[in-house]
C-alpha cells in the first residue's frame, strides 16, 4: 500500500495508516502474532521519494505470496474504469485476474453484457487475447458498467444476456423495496429530517470513477442543517433529458470534464436551469459548500448599545409623541434599533424616528445625559418605560458538523 504526498508539510502518514487499519488493512508493523499485515510504503510521486522501495516491495510481496492463475480457463477480472466514447461507445478498462480473455468471446459484467469486439493494451495496440494480470480496454458493451464490477467470460451471448437481465431485475426490486419500506423506527427520523434543507444535484462526468467519487464526496459533505441529494449521476455529456430532469426537480447540474450538448444548453437557458462545469474536484467542493451556506437562513446577533428611561411624555401636533428621556446606561444613537420595555415586558420593537438634545438634532447621546426620543410608528409611551438601543450584526451561516471533511 503506497501512502503518497509525504512531502507536504501537513502530511501525517500515521493517521492514514490508522484510518486504513480501521477498515481492515493493518500495517505489517502493527500486526500481531499470526495476523497477516499489509506492507505500507511512504512515497512522494512529485519528488520521487521511495519509488524504488515501492517497486521492490511489490516484487517482494509477489514472490512471497506467489499468486497463481490458470491461463486455460474462462477469463475472470474486475472493471477498473468505464467511459462513454463518442466513436466507440461504452468502453471498459478491465484487469484480467484469472484465465484468458479472447476476441469475440461473450461476457457479463455487473448488470450488463457484451461481446469482445476489440481489445487494446495500455499503449493502444490491438490484442487478440489477454492473459492473467493484463489490463485491457474492451469494446462491445451494451451499456455502462460500474467500476469494481466483476468481469466474467461466458459460453454464449444468450446466457450472458439472461444473467444480466436477471441481475438488473433483482437490483430494481431491491431499490423499489428500499424506497417504499416504512417502519415505526424510521418514521420519527424521517419527520426529523423533513425540516432539513436539501440541495439536489445531477452529476455528469467523463468516466464512472470520477462520477462515483464526486457523488460520494459531495454526499459526505451533508451536515445536520443541509443535506446534499444526488438524484441522478451518469457518464457522458449533459443531454436534454438531464435538463428536463433538472427542470422537474429544481436541480443544479454539475458537469465534471464534460460539456452540455448544444440543444441541452439552449434548453437550459430557456428553462433557467443552472449548469456548473468543473475540472478540479476541490474547486467544485468549495463551490458546493458556498451553495450550502446560501440555503441557510442568515444568523443575526444583537449588540447592546444603551438604555434610556422615559421621564416625560410630550405630544406635539404634526410631529407625534416625543419621550423626554434620561440615558441610564451606554449610548443611544440616531440609527439604533430599539425595543420598548414596560414592566419587564417588550411592547414594541422598531427604530428611532428622531433624537434631539434640547432643540438640536443629535447623532448620539451618552450615559447621564437627557434627550428627546421620537419612535417611528409608536405613540403609546408612558412614563417609566425603558428604551433599549441595540444594533444587529449579520453572522456567517454555520453549516454545522460535516459528516466528512476534506483532508
Amino acid at each position: 500500500m503506497a501512502v503518497n504526498k509525504i512531502d507536504k508539510p501537513e502530511a501525517n502518514p500515521e493517521r492514514v495508516k490508522k484510518q486504513l487499519a480501521d477498515r481492515g488493512l493493518i500495517p505489517e508493523e502493527w500486526a500481531g502474532a499470526g495476523q497477516e499485515g499489509t506492507v505500507f510504503v511512504e512515497v512522494s510521486a512529485k519528488k520521487r521519494i521511495n519509488l524504488d522501495l515501492l517497486l521492490e516491495m511489490i516484487c517482494l510481496v509477489s514472490d512471497i505470496k506467489a499468486p497463481k492463475a490458470t491461463p486455460g480457463r474462462k477469463a475472470v477480472g474486475s472493471v477498473l474504469e468505464a467511459k462513454l466514447d463518442r466513436g466507440r461507445g461504452a468502453v471498459a478498462t478491465v484487469l484480467v485476474q484469472d484465465g484468458t480473455l479472447r476476441l469475440n468471446e461473450s461476457y457479463i459484467v455487473g448488470n450488463t453484457y457484451g461481446k469482445v469486439r476489440a481489445m487494446f493494451d495500455d499503449r493502444g495496440r490491438a490484442l487478440d487475447e489477454a492473459g492473467p494480470s493484463t489490463p485491457v480496454e474492451v469494446l462491445g458493451l451494451e451499456s455502462m458498467p460500474d467500476a469494481g464490477d466483476t468481469f466474467l467470460a461466458v459460453a454464449d451471448r444468450d446466457k450472458a444476456k439472461g444473467i444480466a437481465q436477471y441481475r438488473k431485475m433483482k437490483e430494481r426490486e431491491a431499490q423499489l423495496a428500499k424506497s417504499s419500506r416504512m417502519s415505526l423506527e424510521n418514521l420519527s427520523e424521517q419527520i426529523k429530517q423533513s425540516g432539513m434543507k436539501d440541495l439536489p444535484l445531477i452529476i455528469k462526468g467523463d468516466v464512472t470513477g470520477s462520477v462515483e467519487v464526486l457523488a460520494d464526496s459531495l454526499s459526505r459533505m451533508s451536515t445536520e442543517k443541509v443535506r446534499i441529494k444526488v438524484i441522478h449521476s451518469g457518464v457522458g455529456s449533459i443531454t436534454e433529458s438531464d435538463v428536463l430532469l433538472a427542470t422537474a426537480s429544481n436541480t443544479i447540474i454539475i458537469g465534471f470534464n464534460v460539456r452540455p450538448e448544444r440543444k441541452a444548453a439552449e434548453l437550459a437557458a430557456q428553462e433557467n436551469v443552472e449548469i456548473r462545469l468543473h475540472s478540479i474536484i476541490y474547486d467544485l467542493q468549495d463551490e458546493i459548500r458556498l451553495a450550502m451556506m446560501g440555503l441557510l437562513e442568515p444568523a443575526f446577533k444583537e449588540n447592546f448599545q444603551g438604555r434610556a428611561e422615559v421621564l416625560n411624555i410630550f405630544r406635539i401636533p404634526k410631529v407625534g409623541t416625543i419621550a423626554g428621556c434620561s440615558v441610564r446606561d451606554g449610548v443611544i444613537r440616531r440609527d439604533s434599533e430599539i425595543r420598548v420595555m414596560r414592566d419587564g415586558t417588550q411592547i414594541f420593537k422598531g427604530k428611532i424616528g428622531s433624537l434631539k438634545r434640547f432643540k438640536d438634532d443629535a447623532r448620539e447621546v451618552t450615559n447621564g445625559m437627557e434627550c428627546g426620543i421620537g419612535i417611528a410608528n409608536l405613540n403609546d409611551l408612558k412614563e417609566g418605560d425603558m428604551i433599549e438601543a441595540f444594533s444587529t450584526e449579520k453572522l456567517a451561516a454555520d453549516l454545522g458538523a460535516l459528516t466528512s471533511a476534506r483532508a
